[in-house]
């Protein structure tokens, strides 16, 4: 059996994934770092961005990640974000019509937002 680790995206509202899985990329406030089995142990704080999950059996999960923790121990991942949403869930349009609103109100951070929705949505 290949090496695993048992990974846990959680937003503030909902538990958004959970399995196992061989590597996760996320970034964090030091940059984007890749998580496999074995890992030094680690506590970070989570940078908005898009997170990628390979799982065990071959597929990858890519979500949409806005702020919180990433903390590694034993094998365990948990990523706990205050806003999270798999890239499937996300409508792409949506989300071009949200980016084009920060844009023309000059909200950096909606445009930030928007921005990870549609780089998760559109990398599937």
């Amino acid at each position: 059996m290949a090496a695993e680790l048992h990974v846990a995206l959680v937003a503030a509202d909902r538990e958004v994934w959970s399995g196992q899985a061989t590597l996760v990329v996320a970034r964090t406030t030091s940059g984007d770092i890749g998580v496999m089995p074995g890992h030094q142990p680690l506590l970070g704080v989570l940078e908005s961005g898009p997170v990628t999950i390979r799982t065990s059996d071959g597929g990858t999960v890519i979500a949409a990640v806005h702020g919180g923790f990433i903390s590694f121990a034993d094998d365990k991942l948990s990523l706990l974000a205050e806003i999270a949403e798999l890239s499937e869930e996300i409508d792409i349009q949506r989300a071009e019509r949200a980016l084009e609103r920060a844009k023309s109100a000059d909200d950096a951070s909606a445009g930030r937002r928007a921005e990870v929705r549609l780089r998760a949505a559109t990398a599937r």
